[in-house]
């Protein structure tokens, strides 16, 4: 039986949180022993919204050192950063001519970011071109999305299947997997809005590196309500329940059986902390390592490049032919 193919990506555009972790990287380090695993840290992405190269630069090395640091293992997956492999670029092209308007246009994050703005960067308004190239050159059976990206999956079948029908078969069609519970990590200061790297306050956000004095604080002051009693309950306790699923996420149990174990929010809280400082220590121990030794970090992604790079040069190819381009 073929192995099947799975690519994920994730822009590095600041800091990750537990939200991350647990909503895609944890599935990541499973994946990888099940499925032929490609990683990869979408730059190109990061480069249609305003940024410095300075931190461009940094956030990416960051990126890469979290992700080894966290268990990835270039062993066993392929991980490389997007702009090192230049097919990313040229396939997006052709299936830019292939993506109409309409449907450009009707992504929500476009609608949301930029319509309004005629300053906003064109790549904004194409780069789910660019999103359905990463999955489509790997061939990719299987893409890890959160909920909030499930229309970028759509569009790329879409566009796959649309160049297959008018140019001949070259694409696999993929399939999302929207990972399982602790996927939405809320912000403990405002437990109805999802847990964001860019909130204007780091006082709602556990960013995987942050000290065990850090976290400790976060959660002692996480947003619960007045009813003082534990209870899995989203619609009425969103505080107390995203302190339950995080809890839950980081020990593997399950959020009702833990919330009759306590009659009150401290006591839960000081348990939140403490398993969540004890997932991330091993990860913090080895970033530190990392940190220490970034010769090796290139080493790894200079080799995931060149291994991604010959994975993804024949459907580059096969999508030239196709369309008609004369090979040189």
């Amino acid at each position: 039986m073929a192995v099947i193919r799975v690519l994920s990506g994730i822009q590095p555009s600041g800091e990750l949180h537990i939200g991350n972790y647990f909503g895609a990287i944890q599935a990541w380090v499973k994946d990888q022993y099940e499925f032929d695993s490609f990683f990869t840290i979408v730059d190109l992405h990061a480069i249609t919204v305003e940024h410095t190269p300075e931190e461009l630069r940094a956030n990416t090395l960051s990126l890469a050192m979290t992700l080894l640091a966290a268990g990835l293992d270039p062993e066993v997956c392929t991980i490389f950063v997007q702009s090192h492999v230049s097919a990313h670029a040229e396939l997006s092209w052709l299936l830019e001519c292939t993506a109409t308007y309409g449907e450009l246009s009707r992504m929500t994050q476009f609608k949301e970011k930029g319509r309004s703005d005629e300053s906003v960067r064109a790549a904004l308004f194409t780069y789910p071109a660019l999103m359905a190239a990463d999955i489509l050159l790997y061939q990719a059976e299987r893409v890890p999305v959160g909920e909030d990206q499930r229309q970028h999956l759509e569009l790329t079948r879409d566009i796959a299947i649309r160049f297959n029908t008018k140019y001949g078969e070259t694409f696999k069609i993929p399939e999302a997997t929207i990972p399982p519970l602790g996927a939405r990590v809320m912000d403990l200061a405002h437990p109805t809005k999802k847990m964001s790297k860019s909130a204007k306050s780091r006082a709602g956000t556990i960013f995987i590196l942050d000290t065990p004095d850090e976290i400790s604080k976060k959660v002692s002051k996480a947003v619960t309500d007045t009813e003082n009693k534990v209870r899995y309950d989203i619609a009425n306790k969103p505080g107390v329940t995203n302190l339950l699923e995080l809890f839950c996420a980081a020990t593997g149990e399950h959020p009702s059986e833990v919330a009759s174990r306590y009659s009150m929010y401290g006591d839960l809280k000081r348990n939140v902390a403490d398993a969540i400082i004890a997932l991330l220590e091993p990860l913090q121990q080895r970033y530190e390592e990392l940190s220490e030794d970034p010769a090796e970090v290139s080493r790894i992604l200079r080799l995931g490049a060149e291994k991604a790079t010959e994975i993804a040069a024949p459907t580059l190819v096969l999508a030239k032919n196709n369309i008609g381009l004369v090979a040189p």
